[in-house]
């Protein structure tokens, strides 16, 4: 199973141009991917530099036809035109993909730090290995205190379908809405976390957990045990971005670590002001 993480700054590259085409065809040569997360999704947003307020959402799935698009919409406002702005995160799989939660992230008032909302993506995918939740979100920039409370909630949503995997109790196979699907232990977690490697955050969401669910721990770390993590942000825009620094991590539930085979930073492209980030599980 090969997944690609990626944050593509409303399709827009390091030479101004939104280019959702652009974005696809990077990504593909990246690697035949059966899973594609992505970050900063746009949607009715002119306002955007670049942008002429496409649809990216519908634009992304038009260009992978073979997979199911799942759309995360964390901003939703009105536009001046009467209808709606959307702004968030988007999955697309080749693979089959069960039940979708969508969760709002908390969004606490921070006075003097201005911040917008966030949303997190969970799908459970039937791999070659296995069902497993593919998570993918975008947390806070400028709020630390918004950005901590995301990542309690995030680990909130994993014990929470822990709890699901290992009960019991009533089982649904009514084929209505209270059907009862399968919550799977087994996770991937992907996002720009706007956190770097050395912030506590990095270590607070790889915590062990109380009631024994499997815990976080990051891909790139187990791959490259010693290693710097490679940069995923201010590669090549260093217009936004004097420093390169990496804030895209993928982590995997501990069960996963025996599976994995590869995780690699694009550091090439200049599709986006971030690179794109590949693990590979067999």
């Amino acid at each position: 199973m090969k997944l690609i993480t990626w944050n593509i700054q409303w399709c827009r590259g390091v030479d101004g141009r939104v280019d959702p085409r652009r974005i696809v065809e990077h990504a593909r040569a990246l690697a035949d991917f059966d899973v594609l997360c992505l970050q900063e999704v746009a949607a009715n947003f002119p306002t955007l530099k670049g942008s002429s307020g496409e649809n990216q959402f519908e634009l992304l799935a038009r260009l992978l036809p073979d997979y199911v698009a799942v759309p995360g919409v964390a901003v939703d406002t009105p536009a001046p035109d009467g209808g709606r702005r959307a702004f968030g995160n988007m999955i697309l799989s080749r693979l089959p993909v069960g039940q979708v939660l969508r969760a709002q992230l908390p969004w606490p008032a921070d006075p003097g730090s201005k911040g917008m909302p966030r949303m997190l993506i969970d799908a459970v995918i039937d791999t070659p290995l296995g069902a497993l939740r593919v998570m993918t979100t975008h947390l806070e920039y400028y709020s630390a205190v918004q950005r901590a409370a995301q990542v309690e909630a995030i680990r909130g949503r994993h014990a929470e379908a822990c709890t699901h995997a290992r009960a019991g109790g009533v089982r649904d196979g009514s084929n209505g809405p209270f059907q009862t699907f399968e919550q799977p232990a087994s996770a991937i977690l992907t996002a720009d976390f706007n956190y770097r490697p050395d912030d506590p955050l990095h270590l607070r969401m790889q915590a062990p957990f109380d009631d024994g669910a499997p815990q976080f721990v990051d891909a790139w770390q187990q791959a490259h045990p010693g290693a710097p993590h490679a940069p995923t942000l201010g590669v090549h825009d260093r217009e936004q971005w004097p420093e390169a620094y990496a804030s895209d991590f993928i982590y995997v539930t501990e069960d996963l670590v025996p599976r994995l085979r590869a995780v690699k930073v694009d550091g090439d492209t200049q599709a986006s002001d971030h690179q794109p980030v590949l693990i590979e599980l067999g």
